[in-house]
């Protein structure tokens, strides 16, 4: 049975908007299970693309159908890696992933891609035909600080995320001291909010109150962006 899509909607909105907007959302919705210190979690996402740049590419276009591939961790830890397949057709996007071990990323980074032969998830099977036929291969780093909303109704999930961050000169997820570039000069937030099949009325009360501009962006796309754009021997690193 194939996997049905859920609506995705972003917001680059201003820090202040962020506080009131997740002030008025704390009485209504239930932080992520993800949540720690200062209702926040830091996620570090590992992009792939091939030798065409097929991902990059497709974003840039417009284009309604679309994949990245992703490896992605939380807070540093190992105990739970994800490689992940993000879909994308015309406005409703379809998440599929499968966990990695820690030797099984290390053997990935060593470009041994034949560890996934021995996964029966059938994305495993995906990525390692694409690495084999496309050079499939690990592409930038993309950090940033997540506060994390949800409600039941519609699995609804608003997310925040600040302090995006490009990673430099390194695919290395755990290095905690990996050198990274800030992609917004001001405090820019990139609000999400995803759901089902209906956005609860009094959920869309309190977002419709948002200024800010709403957008396609790709925190891959503008990660990539800037590091082909900005000098990276003078650059300021984080």
């Amino acid at each position: 049975m194939s996997q049905k899509g859920r609506y995705e909607i972003k917001y680059l909105i201003t820090y202040a908007d962020y506080i009131d907007i997740s002030t008025k959302l704390k009485g209504f919705v239930f932080l992520d299970d993800n949540t720690g210190d200062n209702d926040e979690y830091f996620i570090r996402s590992l992009y792939f693309d091939d030798i065409y740049s097929t991902s990059y590419t497709s974003k840039i276009n417009g284009d309604n159908d679309r994949k990245k591939y992703r490896i992605r961790i939380y807070n540093y830890l190992d105990d739970k890696i994800l490689f992940e397949r993000k879909e994308k057709h015309n406005n409703t996007v379809i998440k599929t992933s499968f966990p990695l071990k820690r030797f099984q990323y290390e053997q990935l980074m060593m470009n041994n891609y034949e560890v996934l032969c021995d996964l029966e998830h059938p994305l495993a099977k995906e990525i390692y035909a694409n690495h084999t036929a496309l050079d499939l291969k690990p592409s930038v780093v993309v950090d940033y600080d997540r506060t994390a909303f949800v409600h039941p109704l519609s699995n609804t999930r608003i997310t925040f995320d600040k302090n995006l961050r490009a990673g430099i000169n390194s695919f290395d997820i755990f290095n905690e001291e990996m050198n990274t570039l800030h992609i917004f000069q001001n405090d820019s937030v990139i609000m999400e909010i995803k759901y089902d099949s209906y956005l609860p009325d009094h959920l869309s009360s309190i977002l419709s109150t948002v200024y800010g501009q709403k957008t396609a962006l790709s925190k891959f796309c503008m990660c990539k962006n800037v590091l082909g754009h900005v000098n990276l021997k003078d650059a300021i690193y984080y």
